[in-house]
């Protein structure tokens, strides 16, 4: 999703088999840096994945949507584009231009009856996560699982399955009076820490 041409010529083909009504971005590569430790070639490819991935992707399938009359499209963000995560400088900038890009086509494409979202998750238990765990902290994996799990207000990481049943409902027509939101997805971290 990186190559715009790849890209673009993929949804072609795509489009030739089946229309195409959803567009789901749910990609995304994390670094651990501040602005001054984050290397400039972390940072370009964190915002050639985070941010151009989503561009080529939203960029090869409107035209498909309003050509078929409208659709969805829902971005996978982050709680870390809308508040400051320590040591994720670069993830965290990638995340916000998520969130930004969703009000953007959202506002842009209403008139031809597509809808843009974006979910932005807190932490997940992925295997993301525990690849993470075990190359950051080999050997203290229980307890570092369990000290990021309590970040969370409400005690636990969030599942991938939870992130889906939202997926789903957005793309819905049960959602249908629904664009340009953001919903954070965080097991109360935005609002509940005191």
């Amino acid at each position: 999703m990186t190559d715009h041409a790849e890209t673009v010529s993929t949804f072609a083909r795509m489009a030739e088999r089946s229309p195409i009504h959803i567009l789901v971005n749910n990609a995304g590569i994390s670094q651990i840096g501040t602005v001054e430790n984050t290397a400039e070639a972390d940072f370009d490819r964190i915002l050639r994945v985070n941010v151009k991935g989503y561009y080529n992707c939203m960029h090869a399938c409107i035209g498909h949507l309003k050509a078929n009359g409208g659709g969805v499209i829902l971005n996978i963000a982050s709680v870390a584009g809308s508040v400051g995560l320590a040591d994720r400088f670069g993830y965290s900038a990638s995340k916000g231009a998520v969130i930004a890009m969703t009000y953007s086509v959202a506002r842009d494409s209403i008139a031809y009856n597509i809808r843009c979202n974006s979910i932005s998750p807190a932490r997940v238990h992925t295997p993301f996560v525990d690849a993470y765990l075990h190359r950051t902290y080999p050997g203290r994996e229980p307890e570092m699982y369990d000290k990021l799990a309590k970040t969370q207000p409400i005690g636990r990481m969030g599942e991938p399955e939870e992130v889906a049943l939202l997926a789903v409902f957005l793309c819905s027509e049960a959602a249908s009076f629904i664009t340009g939101v953001d919903y954070p997805l965080d097991g109360g971290f935005l609002n509940l820490h005191g």
